[in-house]
């Protein structure tokens, strides 16, 4: 038997509950993993209300490292006892144990940690696509990030920086402001006092940024489009604030030719050596200490009702993990 964190209904962080069940034997291509920390992550908030539906009921998490324990007979490239992490569907991360497909792991090299390792594939792998897919920044690029002190923001500051992007942050409290420019922001702004297209404008000298990456969704979307130059583009991957409701092509997009997308991980994610690809990359951001990983905080698997509540209250500040 195994412990896993199931909903047979959607709500709010009460709907998870701890469940025992009996693990079947990986199939030809699956691997059974024991799971050695979780990854928690905003988009689990999304699958457990609803916003984003799963098949009920279900399991959640998108997100872990751990140990292989047993192989399916197709499997090429993995052994048992290899330390592997994933990011992505199935969801059923929030377990002791759990099966995946072989060709959505990847190795975790013998310098990244378990906890590193769980932190950082669904955050990095956003990350990469968003720098290097989405809209493939240059060095000397200034770009918009909302929520530069969270997860995401957190790595997504460092990694652009390192590219050599000017990084203009956006901050919901005074307390986050520190962090922001701790990750390599050149300007921080908290949008919940300050007019944060002002301040673009007067950084850019009113010319405007290229770029806009927005997770926090309808609070900020009229904003953001009024930051971009013309032919700039809006990445809008995350809806913290609330899903935007409506886009007015005439209003929003015609008046500066603008692009807007939405991207999604699965999409650029496609193959085993798409994936492989993207995680080199994170794992060599880590490896030099162009991106540094600071757990803020670890919860236990019983926990998990109040890492929900933590996660939505905006008390977690940087990258937490759930060890089982």
């Amino acid at each position: 038997m195994t412990r896993v964190i199931k909903i047979e209904k959607n709500g709010g962080p009460e709907v998870l509950q701890i469940k025992n069940i009996e693990l079947k034997q990986p199939q030809p291509d699956e691997v059974l993993i024991e799971t050695k920390a979780i990854g928690l992550n905003y988009i689990d908030t999304y699958h457990r209300s609803g916003l984003y539906p799963l098949p009920l009921p279900s399991e959640i998490g998108v997100e872990a490292s751990g140990v292989i324990k047993k192989i399916g007979s197709k499997v090429k490239g993995l052994s048992v006892g290899d330390s592997v992490a994933y990011g992505g569907l199935p969801v059923g991360s929030y377990a002791d144990e759990r099966i995946y497909p072989a060709d959505k792991l990847v190795k975790l090299p013998d310098d990244i940690t378990f906890e590193i390792g769980a932190s950082i594939m669904t955050k990095g792998l956003t990350v990469f696509y968003l720098l290097y897919k989405t809209f493939p920044v240059k060095s000397n690029d200034t770009v918009l990030f909302h929520a530069a002190a969270g997860g995401v923001g957190q790595i997504f500051c460092q990694w652009a920086k390192s590219i050599g992007c000017k990084v203009i942050g956006t901050v919901g409290s005074d307390e986050k402001i520190n962090i922001a420019k701790k990750n390599g922001c050149d300007l921080v702004i908290n949008y919940s006092k300050e007019n944060f297209v002002e301040k673009v404008m007067d950084f850019t000298k009113g010319k405007g940024i290229p770029v806009v990456y927005d997770g926090v969704g309808a609070k900020t979307f009229e904003d953001s489009i009024a930051c971009l130059r013309n032919t700039g583009m809006m990445v809008s991957f995350g809806n913290a604030s609330g899903p935007l409701k409506n886009i007015d092509v005439k209003k929003h997009i015609q008046p500066k030719s603008l692009f807007f997308t939405r991207p999604t991980g699965g999409h650029y994610f496609t193959s085993s050596a798409l994936l492989r690809e993207a995680a080199e990359k994170l794992f060599y951001q880590i490896k030099y200490g162009k991106v540094k990983i600071d757990i803020f905080k670890k919860y236990k698997l019983e926990d998990v009702v109040q890492a929900h509540k933590d996660l939505e209250g905006r008390k977690i500040i940087g990258p937490a993990i759930i060890v089982p």
